[in-house]
């Protein structure tokens, strides 16, 4: 007892003593602070309707009425808190769109700003749902869900409406459980709130298929494909990507189906194949292929009175909305670094309109970053075509300086079917062609030239090599071949034109075959060459020098095709002129047609596809024949082509024999080829406004030509007339059966195309002088 007792008196004094200690200094307990509150208010815009709801981190809820120009929510928000003004429900027939409405509050807030605009809504009634799961779209997106047994719905257009009004396509997304739903009136463009756009579902039968297929060739969105079929009236379905695609509706046993393109894509024409029948399983094979759209850019769509349009020079040196080269054809084309496009030459007009057309050597720029469409600049050369003097074909002898030395005077004579190559250094590198020479003779060149777009103030020419005459009228010098695989500073190929050519990975020009000079020259025939060289330019800017690689030194020999898909060092094309030509990413060198000579020594119009591989090494590579045909029926015949579908690419296509096509390589390798003279699909030969992309295989083995466009037949009296549409717009148009056409491919994959021999509008044939693109 007595130690419970001692326990009992110490712990009251101790308690005793922590009070006393705990009140010392006399003073009350600090009250907590109470932390500040802010107000979030803003300013309103265009409210003109009730209706409209505001949240504040999605509650506050905070009716404005009409006309309102301010705001105030009723709940303020902690000193640090955060705010988030948001719409819940929007106005009447307005939508209401919020900025700076989030942030920190540290302050009372009033820069948060509503702006109000006319909005329509796109809706109407809904007829028969009994079910959940409907999901309908506007314009491809926009999904709405639509509960059970609703009877409207509606669409809020997000935004100003334009004069024009708002378009609109309502589509089934999603079908609700055991029903079909079809939109009635679902396209259109308002002009006030759509409220017909009705919905009715019913209950599948209890057999019950769906349509679909595949879309290949599309970019972006815009496509949309229409189901018209009993039940399926108006079944909508809008397309944005590759790959298969199915209806949201379904069909019944032995249901009829129709499935046609209700919308194109821009820059896209989309065609249907297997779009009808009847269902009896689910349809999977409706095939929906797209292909690119021309696009009449510049020049005219007429040839004129006199057969061709004369050029529009202006002034030298600048630029100008006016100006246009005269038409013409087989001129060269090349793009420089800055993405223009340098034109030189050809056979055409010049800037009278008077003559009867000449070998021109105008040099011309076109960049496509000025004006609306582009402008011309002529760069040099002249601007007329002085009458012969040696009764060959009018034009302006060269001139040529010293050989090796740069001059702003030198200027290559007029000339067509040069054969060219773009240098690392961005110069370009011409060598012949049928042209004019130093004295004014009219023959075929065997001078190399190389162009300097950095020198001076429109770039400088120089002669780097060949003779700068010629040996008679329409004659040209011989070849000097030298040793098969030696080179030296006296070889030099004979004169020619519309030789192939390429260049290779280490910088070093490659040229195969055209018509003109064989080791005998020229002054009796022109021969079809099959010779092979080689030129290596000097690593110190002067005269490299040739190789003859392979082929024959003498003209006019067949071809020896060898084994379809297997190389071998006996194989070499027959001779040739105008042939079409490509490089494909293993640095392998290709060639399509032309006219020439077939395995049997027939000449015609070729259609034979081969591919060179250079040796790595240096040495002499192999051919190897890829495809097309060895022979031609007939003398001066050709084969005729194998179209297929539209767009669809398959291993029996091949275009039939043609000569001076245009090309071009896309940025994937593909190889592209339009129009040229020759043969269409029934054997009739005119100028042809066909399109064709080719795609070899992944590892250079033999790859499938695909139609992309234009016709598969020549047509009214020789060739399609050309559909231009309205400048500058893409849409349905076509140029016309041509063949001499310039071609080159933008920075951005653009085929572009001026000129060529062919026809216009309004079905006459002449020079043309039209710039077209082509976006694949």
């Amino acid at each position: 007892m007595r130690n419970w007792n001692m326990f009992g008196i110490g712990t009251l004094l101790s308690v005793a003593l922590m009070i006393v200690v705990g009140c010392g200094g006399g003073g009350a307990p600090k009250a907590t602070p109470v932390p500040a509150t802010y107000a979030i208010s803003g300013v309103i815009a265009g409210l003109t309707t009730p209706g409209l709801v505001l949240q504040n981190n999605d509650g506050d809820n905070l009716t404005v009425s009409a006309n309102a120009t301010s705001f105030t929510f009723a709940t303020q928000i902690t000193s640090g808190g955060a705010y988030s003004v948001t719409v819940l429900t929007q106005p009447n027939g307005e939508n209401c769109t919020i900025s700076s409405g989030n942030g920190m509050a540290s302050a009372n807030v009033s820069s948060v700003s509503i702006k109000c605009v006319v909005a329509y809504r796109i809706g109407g009634s809904i007829f028969g749902l009994s079910g959940s799961g409907l999901v309908l779209q506007d314009n491809g997106g926009n999904n709405l869900t639509v509960s059970a047994n609703a009877g409207l719905y509606a669409f809020v257009f997000p935004g100003a409406v334009p004069t024009a009004g708002v378009p609109y396509i309502i589509t089934v997304l999603t079908n609700p459980t055991g029903m079909t739903c079809t939109v009635e009136n679902p396209i259109g463009t308002a002009t006030a709130n759509v409220v017909n756009a009705n919905v009715s579902c019913e209950s599948q039968s209890s057999v019950a298929f769906t349509i679909g297929g595949t879309v290949s060739g599309i970019s972006g969105a815009g496509l949309v494909l229409q189901n018209q079929a009993g039940i399926n009236d108006d079944d909508l379905l809008p397309i944005s990507a590759n790959g298969s695609f199915t209806f949201s509706g379904s069909i019944a046993l032995n249901g009829s189906y129709n499935v046609s393109v209700l919308s194109q894509p821009p820059g896209r024409s989309c065609s249907v194949a297997n779009g009808s029948g009847t269902a009896t399983a689910n349809v999977t094979n409706v095939s929906v292929v797209c292909v690119g759209e021309w696009t009449w850019i510049g020049g005219n769509s007429a040839v004129g009175s006199g057969g061709a349009q004369p050029g529009v020079y202006g002034t030298l040196g600048t630029a100008a909305v006016a100006n246009v080269p005269g038409g013409r054809q087989q001129a060269l084309t090349w793009v420089d670094a800055s993405g223009k496009t340098w034109l030189f030459g050809g056979y055409g007009e010049d800037s009278t309109g008077t003559g009867f057309g000449g070998q021109l050597n105008d040099l011309w720029r076109f960049d496509p970053s000025l004006g609306t469409a582009g402008e011309w600049t002529w760069m040099g050369g002249s601007n007329i075509t002085p009458a012969s003097i040696s009764f060959g074909a009018a034009g302006e002898p060269g001139t040529y300086g010293q050989q090796g030395i740069t001059a702003a005077t030198n200027i290559p004579g007029g000339r067509e079917q040069v054969s060219s190559w773009l240098d690392a250094s961005g110069n370009l590198w011409l060598f012949g062609g049928e042209g004019i020479d130093t004295n004014g003779t009219t023959g075929q060149l065997s001078d190399l030239w190389k162009f300097d777009p950095k020198q001076g103030s429109a770039g400088e020419w120089t002669w780097m090599g060949g003779s700068s005459s010629v040996p008679g009228l329409f004659a040209g010098q011989p070849g000097v071949y030298g040793a098969q695989g030696t080179p030296a500073p006296t070889n030099i190929p004979g004169g020619r034109y519309g030789a192939a050519s390429w260049i290779d990975g280490s910088g070093n020009f490659w040229m195969f075959g055209g018509s003109g000079s064989d080791v005998n020259g020229s002054q009796n025939s022109t021969a079809y060459l099959n010779d092979l060289w080689e030129y290596v330019p000097s690593a110190t800017g002067d005269t490299g020098e040739w190789t003859w690689m392979g082929g024959s030194t003498f003209g006019n020999q067949s071809g020896v095709y060898g084994t379809l898909g297997m190389p071998d060092a006996s194989n070499i094309p027959s001779g040739r002129d105008a042939a079409a030509v490509w490089k494909d990413a293993a640095g392998n060198f290709w060639m399509f047609g032309g006219i020439g000579l077939d395995a049997n020594g027939n000449q015609g119009y070729l259609n034979d596809l081969w591919k060179y591989t250079p040796s790595a090494t240096g040495d002499t590579g192999e051919w190897t024949w890829m495809g097309g045909n060895s022979t031609v029926p007939q003398a001066n015949g050709g084969q005729s082509g194998v179209y297929g579908s539209l767009g669809t690419p398959a291993a029996g296509n091949i275009p039939g024999g043609r000569y001076s096509a245009s090309s071009w390589t896309d940025a994937s390798g593909n190889f592209w080829l339009f129009g040229g003279s020759g043969y269409d699909s029934i054997g009739v030969t005119g100028y042809l406004d066909d399109l064709w992309k080719y795609t070899p295989g992944a590892s250079g083995e033999a790859g499938q030509w695909t139609w992309m466009g234009g016709s598969n037949f020549v047509g009214r009296s020789g060739g399609q007339i050309g559909i231009y549409g309205m400048l500058g717009v893409v849409g349905l148009n076509n140029p016309g059966g041509r063949f001499g056409a310039s071609s080159w491919v933008d920075p951005k994959g653009g085929l572009w195309m001026f000129g060529g021999d062919g026809y216009d509008a309004t079905g006459a044939q002449g020079n043309l002088n039209d710039l077209w693109k082509f976006q694949p």
